[in-house]
């Protein structure tokens, strides 16, 4: 049933950060209530195409976008904004033990569905804000977007090839980093206020920022410049920490080495029958190669032609040096680990008949993540959740439905 099947979660939240955090904690087995708006619901399922494909080749309501991060859910509509909506979620919170949103800052404290509300009629309530900037500060009432965060927040100034190289320049990542490390940090504190609250009781407020949270994940490039008060910049496909570690072009096309140590960079040499570099005292630590690096990788990259991809992979692996391709999606769901690691998954849909997702990363001998329900389809749990947790009729459904309120 999973480690977590004791667990019921609120899910006020929409597009990704806190959907991600959904989904791992519905994968670990809570029970995972989405609440969307009637009509519309989750601002990702209209992010698309592409959309899921039904038995027939239609293309379905449900777009890739949205089937990526809502499995394991169960879905209601649900207008907020109207007394009765409010009147629902106060009475559902207190049969929850988490409630997760990302509306702006205050928002939410006009429907009287702020941490303070309900915290008063359920004191040990996890509730989890996620905001682009944070409760406090002089940016906490701005929107937060992915892509802005990763600008201000120096992941961008780091990433994409040199300036003084062509296509230099500031470039973001090809996923939104942001939102899903918030995501994650998200799971991680409400976990540890779960574990807080079976010890004393006592519920808690979690705070969370994308820009804090794209801060924190440039660990080691952040260190390096409190350390050293210079600003780092970008590197393409290097490090500004180790040499060799980047691609490299070979015969047929490009390769990753990552030798971090300086074993490694000999072994690698020694493979490209070229062990006099590891013997230069310029190449022969890695502080010398970081210091001589323009010297260096120009005569790595003229070893590195003369191999083909595979056998410098297969030739670098066996001396134990990191290496590999640079592969497009269908080559790493055809890849061989990938394919043994049962990564691609399957899941029965209710419209599609299948739908194909990523299995989550979690690997647990004892209580194994649950795969119980296709990303949900809008609404799709409405009645079943009113009826399981409110008691409510058939004919005060109705009566909801025809306001407008499901």
């Amino acid at each position: 049933m999973g480690a977590l099947n004791h667990l019921r979660v609120l899910d006020l939240s929409r597009v990704l950060a806190g959907p991600w955090s959904g989904q791992n904690l519905a994968d670990l087995g809570a029970d995972v209530i989405k609440v969307e708006r009637p009509i519309t619901g989750d601002d990702t399922r209209q992010w698309g195409p592409p959309f899921l494909k039904d038995s027939e080749g239609q293309e379905t309501s449900e777009s890739a976008f949205y089937l990526a991060i809502n499995r394991n859910k169960r879905s209601m509509t649900l207008d907020i904004s109207t007394k009765e909506g409010q009147e629902i979620i106060k009475k559902m919170v207190l049969d929850c033990d988490i409630v997760i949103e990302n509306y702006k800052v205050g928002q939410l404290k006009k429907y009287s569905l702020d941490y303070q509300s309900l915290s008063a009629i359920k004191p040990d309530l996890i509730y989890c804000s996620i905001t682009g900037f944070g409760q406090t500060g002089p940016y906490a009432h701005r929107a937060g977007y992915d892509f802005v965060v990763q600008g201000m927040g120096g992941f961008m100034s780091v990433t994409g090839e040199k300036d003084d190289l062509p296509g230099g320049g500031p470039q973001k990542a090809g996923v939104a980093i942001a939102d899903l490390f918030t995501g994650m940090y998200a799971t991680s504190a409400i976990l540890a206020a779960i574990i807080h609250r079976d010890k004393t009781g006592v519920g808690q407020y979690i705070d969370l920022a994308l820009l804090d949270v794209q801060i924190a994940t440039m660990a080691n490039v952040a260190s390096n410049y409190l350390t050293s008060g210079v600003a780092p910049h970008s590197w393409g496909n290097a490090s500004p920490n180790i040499v060799p570690y980047q691609t490299f072009k070979a015969a047929d096309g490009w390769i990753i080495v990552a030798a971090g140590n300086d074993g490694q960079f000999r072994h690698f040499v020694e493979t490209g029958a070229c062990p006099e570099l590891a013997d230069d005292p310029k190449f022969a630590t890695n502080p010398e190669r970081i210091r001589h690096r323009d010297e260096l990788i120009p005569l790595l990259q003229k070893m590195t032609l003369k191999k083909t991809k595979k056998e410098w992979i297969d030739a670098l692996d066996h001396v134990g040096v990191p290496c590999g391709p640079i592969n497009n999606f269908q080559e790493v769901f055809e890849n061989e680990q990938v394919i043994a690691r049962d990564i691609k998954m399957e899941m029965t849909h209710p419209t599609a008949g299948k739908v194909p997702l990523v299995r989550s990363p979690m690997r647990m001998s004892a209580t194994p993540v649950v795969e119980n329900r296709p990303p949900p389809l809008l609404g799709e749990h409405t009645e079943e959740i009113l009826k399981e947790r409110l008691q409510l009729s058939d004919a005060e459904i109705q009566g909801l439905r025809d306001k407008g309120i499901l």
